[in-house]
């Protein structure tokens, strides 16, 4: 019969995982065996050759099916690809390269189900391969949400079949360690929060002009040699005698700092969730602000302060957001302690931006920061301008190691099956 790993009554969202022993019969079988068992009576009572026959078949038949669904797992190499990385909430795809060196006979009706590291996903990591010939590779996949943020590592797998008539069924445990890396939940984040973040200079202004580019009139520079003659400025040339040109702005949007704040003083779930959705309203703003072009970067207690330097490029939003995966639970720094070490990092002309589960009082940023931009995941009003999956349960987004034991189930399977050929 098909079991699965024990579910936690206290924690309904736990992901139930389906799990075959070695060996197991389907309740078909059984009626076949009593039919089986029927006629193997009726022909010792009769002593009909013909009902002696079609007992000898019909024990053949259990006889066959039972090394054939054997036969079929053996010789099967799996090779998983994964993505780089995944997105609580977003669809993902896994693909097993399933080969099968067998040289003559082919492997029919074969299931794959992942056994650890499932709790980072809404359901099993489970795929189903119909047919790969001898000697030959075939690509399956998994369509897959993942619900935990974190690094998670997938081990063990199980391939099962119930070929050729269902009555059999075999698997086989193996054994493949693999990490992948989910980032917390990304958002569609409001055109008006980029807009309030604005330059921390003096003059306010959002965007600030620098030299070298082509945007705006900066001023008049001396022409030399190999810089291109367009730019020119003729008049002014002839007037001096002296070839000058002019020097054209580069605008630069704003830099931004993002100083998230994930104090937890409780272990209520409530609280895990406000924590894991200002972590994830942080991971969206990154992203969103890293793909316009905006330098940002991020300031947060981890086991110890880590400062990630505002830059820009794909690169630094891979790092942004890997950071935000890994967060350690934070019981030590409240968001006053972790205002007052961003500051002195605080670079010229960057904007402060707060996020926080908690409702932020203006008389403390103002203590520290004259431009500074509070967000709060508890507000109604900030966190409406972030968008996220109807499928991310804020409540269960934190790597397993963070939730509360009471909340998860125990770690144990029903009849570890033994590998196969």
């Amino acid at each position: 019969m098909l079991r699965f790993l024990s579910k936690s009554r206290s924690h309904p969202a736990a992901t139930l995982i389906r799990f075959m022993p070695s060996i197991d019969v389907s309740f078909t079988a059984l009626l076949y065996f009593v039919a089986t068992l029927f006629i193997g009576l009726a022909a010792m009572n009769s002593q009909t050759n013909l009902l002696f026959g079609v007992f000898g078949l019909m024990i053949g038949v259990l006889l066959v099916a039972g090394y054939i669904s054997r036969f079929a797992l053996r010789r099967l190499r799996v090779r998983r690809a994964i993505p780089d990385h995944l997105v609580v909430g977003a669809f993902a795809t896994v693909t097993y390269h399933v080969a099968n060196a067998k040289r003559y006979w082919p492997s029919v009706s074969v299931s794959l189900g992942e056994l650890d590291g499932c709790e980072a996903f809404t359901r099993q990591p489970y795929a189903y391969l119909l047919h790969v010939a001898a000697g030959l590779e075939t690509v399956v996949s998994a369509e897959l949400i993942p619900k935990r943020r974190g690094v998670h590592e997938l081990n063990r797998y199980q391939v099962s079949t119930r070929f050729p008539f269902g009555f059999i069924k075999r698997a086989a445990i193996y054994s493949q360690k693999e990490k992948i890396v989910v980032f917390p939940a990304l958002g569609q984040v409001d055109p008006n929060v980029l807009r309030l973040c604005q330059s921390a200079e003096k003059a306010g202004a959002p965007m600030r002009p620098r030299k070298g580019g082509q945007d705006e009139f900066y001023g008049i520079k001396e022409y030399r040699t190999g810089e291109n003659p367009r730019w020119i400025y003729w008049k002014r040339s002839a007037r001096t005698g002296v070839l000058v040109c002019r020097e054209m702005s580069h605008v630069s949007p704003p830099r931004l700092l993002l100083v998230l704040d994930t104090f937890r003083d409780c272990e209520s779930a409530h609280t895990s969730a406000d924590v894991e959705r200002a972590i994830a309203m942080a991971a969206s703003l990154a992203s969103s602000g890293l793909e316009q072009g905006h330098p940002i970067g991020l300031f947060v207690w981890s086991g110890d302060y880590v400062h990630i330097p505002a830059k820009t490029g794909k690169r630094q939003r891979r790092e942004i957001l890997t950071a935000l995966s890994v967060l350690d639970a934070n019981a030590n720094r409240p968001l006053e302690d972790l205002l007052s070490a961003a500051v002195p990092v605080l670079e010229t002309g960057t904007t402060l931006v707060v996020i926080s589960p908690q409702t932020l009082h203006h008389h403390l940023l103002d203590r520290h920061h004259k431009e500074i931009i509070s967000l709060s995941s508890t507000d109604a009003n900030t966190s409406g301008w972030f968008l996220f999956a109807r499928s991310v349960e804020f409540a269960h987004c934190m790597p397993t190691d963070q939730e509360s034991s009471d909340f998860l189930p125990a770690p144990k399977t029903f009849g570890e099956s033994s590998r196969i050929g």
